[in-house]
Protein backbone atom coordinates (compact mmCIF):
# COMPACT_ATOMS: atom_id res chain seq x y z
CA UNK A 1 0.00 0.00 0.00
CA UNK A 2 0.94 3.27 -0.82
CA UNK A 3 1.07 6.32 1.47
CA UNK A 4 0.22 9.64 0.35
CA UNK A 5 0.23 13.14 1.83
CA UNK A 6 -0.62 16.62 0.33
CA UNK A 7 2.44 19.05 0.48
CA UNK A 8 2.85 22.71 -0.25
CA UNK A 9 4.80 23.92 -2.35
CA UNK A 10 7.30 27.19 -2.25
CA UNK A 11 9.89 29.40 -3.39
CA UNK A 12 13.84 29.03 -2.87
CA UNK A 13 15.29 31.60 -4.94
CA UNK A 14 14.31 30.94 -8.38
CA UNK A 15 14.09 26.93 -7.60
CA UNK A 16 10.57 25.06 -6.66
CA UNK A 17 11.00 23.18 -3.94
CA UNK A 18 8.82 20.85 -1.27
CA UNK A 19 8.63 19.58 1.97
CA UNK A 20 9.27 16.33 2.67
CA UNK A 21 7.16 14.81 5.40
CA UNK A 22 9.39 12.92 7.96
CA UNK A 23 7.62 9.85 7.48
CA UNK A 24 9.24 10.04 3.91
CA UNK A 25 12.20 11.20 4.55
CA UNK A 26 15.53 9.55 2.51
CA UNK A 27 18.75 8.54 3.94
CA UNK A 28 21.36 10.16 3.04
CA UNK A 29 22.09 14.00 1.28
CA UNK A 30 21.90 13.44 -1.99
CA UNK A 31 18.95 12.22 -4.21
CA UNK A 32 18.10 11.30 -7.72
CA UNK A 33 14.72 12.48 -9.04
CA UNK A 34 13.47 11.91 -12.76
CA UNK A 35 10.11 12.86 -14.70
CA UNK A 36 7.78 10.21 -15.60
CA UNK A 37 4.79 11.62 -17.64
CA UNK A 38 3.33 14.29 -15.00
CA UNK A 39 4.95 12.30 -11.86
CA UNK A 40 8.04 13.17 -10.41
CA UNK A 41 10.25 10.21 -8.56
CA UNK A 42 12.65 11.04 -6.16
CA UNK A 43 14.91 8.12 -4.84
CA UNK A 44 17.57 8.12 -2.89
CA UNK A 45 21.37 8.51 -4.66
CA UNK A 46 23.42 5.50 -5.33
CA UNK A 47 26.46 5.37 -3.04
CA UNK A 48 29.28 6.19 -5.04
CA UNK A 49 31.40 3.16 -6.10
CA UNK A 50 35.20 3.00 -5.17
CA UNK A 51 35.96 2.79 -8.69
CA UNK A 52 33.86 5.86 -9.07
CA UNK A 53 35.42 8.06 -6.65
CA UNK A 54 39.00 7.05 -7.93
CA UNK A 55 37.63 8.87 -11.29
CA UNK A 56 37.38 11.86 -9.77
CA UNK A 57 40.93 13.03 -7.95
CA UNK A 58 43.42 14.01 -9.40
CA UNK A 59 46.87 11.78 -10.17
CA UNK A 60 49.24 11.45 -7.51
CA UNK A 61 52.80 13.34 -8.55
CA UNK A 62 54.76 11.88 -6.94
CA UNK A 63 57.17 8.22 -7.57
CA UNK A 64 56.98 5.53 -5.28
CA UNK A 65 60.08 3.50 -4.69
CA UNK A 66 60.32 0.18 -6.36
CA UNK A 67 58.97 -2.64 -3.64
CA UNK A 68 60.82 -6.20 -3.34
CA UNK A 69 59.35 -9.22 -4.68
CA UNK A 70 60.13 -11.63 -1.89
CA UNK A 71 59.07 -15.08 -2.22
CA UNK A 72 56.25 -15.81 0.81
CA UNK A 73 57.42 -17.66 3.87
CA UNK A 74 56.47 -21.09 3.33
CA UNK A 75 52.73 -21.79 5.40
CA UNK A 76 52.27 -25.40 7.29
CA UNK A 77 48.88 -25.98 7.52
Amino acid sequence: MHATRHVKLFRNGRNQAVRIPREFELPGDEAVMRKEGERLILEPAPEKSLLAWLATIEPLEEDFSEVEDVPPEPVEL
